[in-house]
């Protein structure tokens, strides 16, 4: 297989010290910030116009993948490209955050569901009529939309050997 490198263009910033306890999948109105390493702030150009945001960023303290996961929303065993879990074969988190305030190279943003230092890898405008589809079907989490409400790591992302879970 071929090797791919990337490298963060910045840092998000969270109130989140650790991934227990962290919102899963925009369930809270948390405040935090973006932070465009220099080279790449020139990018955020014209970017004050939207109001909503898709952050690409790295599960930099998920554990290693394992094909079939438990989710958070059930107690099936699920395929991990059926689901939203952090350990992933290529740990990239997407997140779409409501843009509060352009600061110069950083970002003030709400909604963020991720550990405080995750490395930043894109950001995209959301554009309601491409990034909303509207009738998609949800799979396995038909009738499922109650707990989406408030639903925070409950600890099942750390590794069992320490090393990190879930952004």
């Amino acid at each position: 297989m071929n090797r791919i490198e990337m490298q963060p263009i910045g840092i998000i910033r969270s109130p989140f010290a650790e991934p227990a306890g962290t919102p899963i999948q925009r369930t809270a109105g948390a405040e935090g910030t973006v932070e465009i390493y220099p080279p790449f702030a020139a990018g955020l150009r014209d970017i004050e116009g939207f109001s909503h945001l898709i952050l690409v960023f790295c599960f930099h303290l998920a554990r290693p993948a394992a094909m079939l996961q438990t989710p958070f929303l059930d107690d099936v065993e699920r395929g991990v490209f059926a689901i939203r879990s952090p350990s992933r074969p290529n740990p990239i988190g997407l997140s779409v955050v409501e843009l509060l305030a352009v600061e110069g190279a950083r970002l003030r943003v709400r909604g963020v569901d991720m550990v405080d230092g995750t490395p930043l890898l894109d950001i995209k405008p959301y554009i309601p009529e491409i990034d909303s589809v509207p009738g998609a079907r949800r799979g396995w989490l038909e009738g499922k939309t109650s707990r989406f409400r408030r639903v925070r790591d409950d600890g099942r992302f750390a590794d069992p050997q320490g090393k990190g879970g879930r952004e």
